[in-house]
């Protein structure tokens, strides 16, 4: 037992999203096999957010999320519906992502973990949802001034996504990374996705918090992106631990923030204040029938 976990409990959930194995886009005809294509060539109105085009669902890609549901032991809801999730940013060509909010697909699953070294763990899954990726942005260094720019393939935007996100029931980075490695193995053997950190495909944010040993309310939670790879995820928890039990010996206040994993120096680095979910303004996506 490290000295952090003897005066605190780590409580850690994550999110992961993952690419669908379809061969159109989400809400468009466009292939989705972008991955060796040259930059925006997938494209058509429609992924492009041109005004007054309209979204169709795939229906395969609400197969696959059925699948990943029944084989997570969720509830799969008979009732279930789109919602616009708004938020301005370059890679988001509309303005907004067709996402899920409160009546997602797959909710009230579980999924069993064991560790080495440590005894079984069953982790609760909150919801499995739907939504589509956003562009790819390209961040470049000018050769002659040095200065930096970046640049946006928009053949990723609009490939079907689905989010699995955890409850906080993980309390160790060995326990998520344990986590990982089993829901990879289950969403490559129904079949659904390749389920590769390296290539994008399955991408993972944690969300770590710490609390005194035996208290029951939840600490302040960080959230941590920009891992590709399971040892990433476990690192970045790790580190997350030790950072913010040495702020709360000091009697520093935890922010309620997004921090990026940088591979290189080992660390996490402030990125920006956490959003809310009243900031992304979600209703009811009117181009698509529940």
């Amino acid at each position: 037992m490290t000295a952090v976990a003897t005066r605190y409990e780590t409580v850690i959930g994550l999110e992961v999203h993952c690419q669908l194995i379809t061969k159109s886009k989400m809400f468009c005809s466009c292939s989705a096999d972008y991955a060796r294509a040259d930059p925006n060539t997938h494209v058509c109105p429609v992924c492009l957010g041109m005004p007054g085009v309209l979204p169709v669902i795939n229906e395969q890609a609400i197969e696959y999320i059925v699948m990943t549901g029944l084989a997570l032991n969720c509830r799969i809801a008979e009732f279930s519906k789109f919602d616009r999730k708004n938020y301005p940013y370059p890679d988001l060509m509309k303005g907004y992502q067709i996402s899920q909010y409160d009546l997602p697909v797959c909710s009230d699953g579980w999924l069993d973990i064991a560790p080495e070294g440590a005894g079984p763990r069953r982790v609760g899954i909150t919801r499995v949802h739907m939504e589509e990726d956003t562009a790819r942005l390209l961040h470049r260094t000018d050769a002659v001034t040095g200065e930096g720019y970046s640049l946006i393939d928009i053949n990723r935007s609009g490939t079907p996504l689905m989010e699995i996100v955890s409850e906080p029931d993980m309390r160790t980075p060995a326990e998520a990374r344990d986590y990982l490695v089993r829901l990879r193995q289950i969403l490559r053997y129904i079949g659904v996705s390749e389920a590769n950190m390296e290539d994008g495909n399955f991408r993972c944010d944690a969300n770590v918090s710490l609390r005194p040993v035996g208290a029951e309310a939840f600490g302040t939670k960080v959230e941590v992106k920009n891992m590709n790879s399971f040892r990433a995820v476990h690192d970045a928890i790790a580190f997350e631990e030790v950072r913010q039990a040495g702020m709360l010996d000091r009697g520093e206040r935890i922010t309620q923030e997004t921090r990026g994993w940088v591979d290189d120096t080992r660390e996490t680095v402030s990125q920006r204040t956490k959003e809310h979910a009243n900031d992304y303004r979600y209703f009811p996506e009117p181009d698509l029938p529940p």
